[in-house]
């Protein structure tokens, strides 16, 4: 059986991990943009280290009731706690249960203190052979170094759009449905997969695209543009909650909240990414090139100078990082546009 079949994208990181899955390294840590499908593709990797060719097995992997797979969580909203890394340095010393290895997957790496990663990296600096630890992060940065080094890196990243489009499609999604999910999608397939049957997709982008012609220099304009772009996102991130079902206990919940505020960032970023490239095909409409936003009438695109319209794509895409630092949207999004409205 295919153990990674239905993944979309990641054809190299796929073949790699199969081939590992023979003799896996100690510890691995899986890097890339939220929602590509780090999470996704480390089930089924820890399927295939625990459990391969195991239907029923496979599936307590995917329900976490696998004896040998060990979800490392954060506690609340907060952090990985160094009693947390405890407990996980003493689960590893045990015997496995079923398999022949005991897997620990950590979703939210990132979230790890300095304190619970001194406590883990005696572990990784000397490993029992029965244990592999499986770290996921967005960036190698977001762990302290001496734990980063001791991992094996895997980078994933974006899928193509055509690939997520065609994806789409297979799994029966309206065509032109699977356009939309794929273009917002900005390369995350997870995202797609989420977005796939909201109406409200196209709605969402056509607000971003909207951005550039309700530009002012009025005050109070910059805010109440942000606020309507914010609140642009808010039916798709309450489908996407809903996507996970009904959570029973305090844990689901909050691990149900936390996946809903990834959702969230990444819906933002396609956002600014979709008014970055509105900026780029204003600069290569007016020099012949062809434009990605194919729909937007390029009449539109005259309105802003090529040197203007590359400037403002820069300034776009510097509020990802912004966004990422956890300000909040709105302040940061007000922030941009007040600032666009001046790039001449």
């Amino acid at each position: 059986m295919n153990l990674f079949e239905g993944v979309i994208g990641h054809d190299r990181v796929v073949q790699m991990l199969e081939r590992e899955a023979e003799r896996p390294a100690h510890a691995y840590l899986f890097t890339g943009p939220a929602g590509v499908g780090k999470a996704t593709v480390a089930r089924r990797f820890a399927g295939a280290l625990l459990c391969p060719g195991d239907p029923d097995g496979l599936r307590r992997v995917d329900d976490d009731t696998h004896p040998d797979l060990h979800l490392v969580e954060p506690e609340g909203r907060t952090a990985l706690t160094v009693d947390q890394a405890r407990a996980t340095v003493a689960r590893a010393t045990r015997t496995p249960v079923e398999s022949d290895r005991k897997v620990f997957l950590f979703e939210e790496a990132g979230m790890m203190n300095d304190e619970a990663a001194n406590a883990l990296l005696k572990t990784l600096e000397e490993p029992t052979a029965s244990a592999v630890f499986i770290l996921i992060a967005e960036s190698e940065d977001d762990l302290p170094a001496t734990v980063a080094s001791r991992c094996r890196v895997v980078r994933f990243g974006r899928a193509g759009e055509a690939e997520i489009r065609q994806a789409l499609v297979d799994l029966d999604y309206h065509p032109d449905q699977a356009s939309e999910a794929a273009r917002i999608s900005g390369g995350r397939p997870g995202l797609a997969l989420a977005l796939a049957e909201e109406s409200e997709v196209s709605d969402y982008r056509k607000v971003w695209l909207s951005v550039p012609g309700q530009l002012s220099l009025a005050a109070g304009d910059a805010f109440r543009l942000a606020e309507h772009v914010v609140k642009a996102a808010s039916p798709l991130l309450d489908a996407i909650e809903g996507t996970y079902g009904r959570a029973e206990t305090k844990e689901a919940k909050e691990r149900v909240e936390r996946a809903t505020r990834r959702a969230g960032l990444a819906l933002q970023v396609s956002g600014l990414e979709i008014l970055a490239s509105w900026y780029r095909d204003a600069a290569a409409a007016q020099f012949g090139a062809a434009v990605r936003n194919t729909d937007v009438p390029t009449v539109e695109f005259t309105a802003v100078r090529p040197q203007a319209a590359v400037l403002r794509a820069e300034r776009v895409l510097s509020t990802v990082e912004v966004l990422e630092g956890n300000q909040r949207p709105v302040l940061a999004l007000a922030s941009l546009f007040a600032d666009l409205a001046t790039i001449e």
